[in-house]
């Protein structure tokens, strides 16, 4: 062993200073070599712990991301489903409300159409009561034109009739005093009408005698031409018979007017009478006779009445003057005192007008003091030529100035 020894330290020895050296610098290269190549063995090593961790931590954010994706998408499909069943709930309860509503529309609709039914049915039952009632009145009517034919055959009823006609035409458009019925005239005659005539004047004379039996005549022979004619000559004889009577007892002079009235009580045989018989009614005007229906003689009446007004307020004239002018006068009065009140409302509307006027310059200046502007130090700036000059408060400080701008 110590020979060993001994032989390694000479050995060693007998190198040499420069191998020595070269020998440490080949270590300290080789040790350097480790050492660097641990450090990027280290460093590696960091580098993948680092990205695994930050991997690991983007995976934790993309689970923890996707968690909540599928927490949202759990919130969402649970909002949905709940806005689909109250969805659904809603549509359910709008369509059982619109099956309520046209149920009660329905049966409204039923109702009201079986109400219509029955009231049409006694309606209908109130027409056939109405009906029946109109048949036994026309049978009625029947019956009284049989009788009326039976009165017409007799010439004093017939001329009752007409007479009684014509009485009822002259009440209903004459006062009381303005007519009289078989009045005695001077030579003893009694005309059926006498209506008295303003300002004196004489009156007037309406007979209503016709001879219907003449007429009835024609009427009969309607068949046949000789009879027709023959019954047509004794109509025009009966009537200018009855003309010249009426021109001879009641046309008087100075006691009547000059021209009488013959009262016809049938439209339809004052038509056929100018129509057929021109030559009986020429006869008659130039006797001063004038052949009225009811119609005209109604129409004669109202006229007789507006002359008789007439001369009733010709009467009363100077009554009427003053009775205008006291009108006048209260109208001059009214027309002041209208003037006055014009007067009187102009001034309160321009008052009212002046009131809203300050009303608005207040709002206004209410706006400006809610926006009031506050400047530190410095001037206010200079008020336009068209703007009135703004009034500054300066505060104690001295720093703050209230700026308060007052227009009208």
């Amino acid at each position: 062993m110590t020979a060993t020894s001994e032989s390694l330290a000479a050995s060693v020895a007998s190198i040499s200073p420069a191998m020595l050296a070269l020998a440490g610098g080949v270590l300290a290269a080789l040790i350097l070599l480790v050492i660097i190549l641990f450090l990027r063995a280290a460093g590696l090593r960091r580098e993948q712990a680092e990205e695994a961790e930050l991997r690991a931590r983007e995976s934790a954010m993309r689970m923890a991301e996707l968690l909540k994706i599928q927490a949202e998408m759990q919130g969402r499909i649970t909002a949905m489903a709940e806005v689909f069943g109250a969805r659904q709930s809603e549509l359910n309860q709008a369509i059982n409300q619109r099956l309520d509503g046209m149920s009660q529309r329905m049966s409204s609709t039923i109702t009201e159409q079986t109400k219509s039914t029955h009231e049409n049915l006694q309606r209908l039952q109130e027409r056939l009561a109405v009906i029946d009632a109109a048949q036994n009145n026309i049978q009625t009517l029947a019956k009284d034109v049989v009788g009326l034919q039976a009165i017409l055959s007799n010439k004093q009823t017939r001329g009752a009739f007409g007479q009684s006609r014509m009485e009822t035409i002259v009440a209903d458009g004459l006062p009381m005093g303005a007519y009289a019925f078989q009045q005695t005239l001077s030579n003893g005659s009694r005309p059926d009408c006498t209506i008295r005539m303003p300002n004196g004047a004489p009156p007037l004379v309406i007979d209503a005698k016709f001879p219907l039996e003449a007429w009835n005549a024609i009427r009969d022979a309607a068949g046949s031409p000789d009879a027709a004619k023959l019954a047509g000559q004794q109509f025009r004889r009966d009537m200018e018979i009855h003309i010249r009577d009426i021109a001879e007892k009641y046309l008087i002079q100075g006691e009547t007017q000059d021209t009488a009235f013959l009262f016809v009580p049938s439209e339809s045989i004052f038509a056929e009478l100018h129509e057929n018989f021109e030559p009986v009614v020429q006869k008659a005007h130039r006797a001063r006779i004038v052949i009225v229906s009811p119609s005209l003689l109604m129409l004669s009446i109202q006229v007789i009445q507006s002359v008789l007004k007439d001369q009733r307020m010709r009467a009363q004239a100077h009554l009427i003057q003053g009775e205008v002018a006291l009108l006048m006068d209260d109208l001059g009065r009214l027309d002041e005192r209208v003037r006055k009140l014009q007067g009187h409302f102009a001034m309160a509307q321009k008052d009212i007008d002046m009131v809203v006027t300050s009303a608005d310059k207040l709002t206004r200046r209410g706006a400006k003091i809610e926006a009031l502007e506050f400047e530190a130090g410095g001037d206010i700036r200079p008020a336009r030529d068209d703007e009135t000059p703004a009034k500054s408060v300066e505060s104690r400080t001295g720093l703050l100035k209230l700026r308060v701008v007052d227009e009208e």
